[in-house]
């Protein structure tokens, strides 16, 4: 089994149980609040997501620092399934099982994620303009945007959801017209 397919298989119980809890107790979205700022603090702060993958650093370190972390206002059942993360030794499955969360957070609330690229930062019109595109190619009703910058791509956006790509970058249509030139 390859490690992808390894961490959503022990992921997707962890999500699923979270998930029932939120629901019965209202809190689905607070939790996908939390959830969508810890994977932001992963991506954004690799001496966070080293300390809490390293195997090496003790249970009590980690739980200290969650803490700190998730800080005072984070409801008591999202702290303590932290905690059983880490006392089950699988808090570094932390970003598999934040998106499962969020994933089926978003099925739940019949949204899609469509991750963008672009060259630059996108204006409020331009984010509006991509939501309807995406709620008018997939029938959802909401869209959560993802952005990533990438000036490569010289102007324009790549959008994906689920298996779709919309590639209306500049590099892309240059690459379309050397195409059909080259036949």
């Amino acid at each position: 089994m390859s490690g992808a397919l390894l961490s959503m298989g022990i992921a997707e119980p962890y999500a699923q149980a979270l998930m029932s809890v939120a629901q019965s107790q209202n809190l689905t979205e607070e939790f996908g609040a939390s959830f969508r700022a810890l994977e932001s603090l992963l991506e954004q702060s690799q001496d966070f997501r080293d300390f809490v993958m390293n195997p090496i650093i003790n249970e009590e370190s980690k739980k200290s620092v969650l803490r700190q972390v998730m800080g005072n206002d984070t409801n008591p059942y999202l702290i303590n399934f932290l905690m059983l993360l880490v006392d089950k030794r699988r808090i570094i499955f932390l970003e598999q099982i934040a998106g499962q969360y969020l994933e089926l957070l978003r099925n739940l609330n019949q949204t899609v994620l469509a991750e963008v690229t672009a060259s630059q930062e996108l204006s409020e019109s331009q984010t509006q303009a991509i939501i309807d595109r995406v709620k008018s190619m997939s029938n959802a009703r909401d869209v959560e945007i993802k952005t990533s910058i990438d000036p490569e791509i010289i102007g324009g956006v790549i959008i994906k959801v689920g298996s779709q790509v919309v590639d209306a970058s500049l590099r892309g249509q240059l690459r379309r017209i050397s195409i059909n030139l080259g036949s």
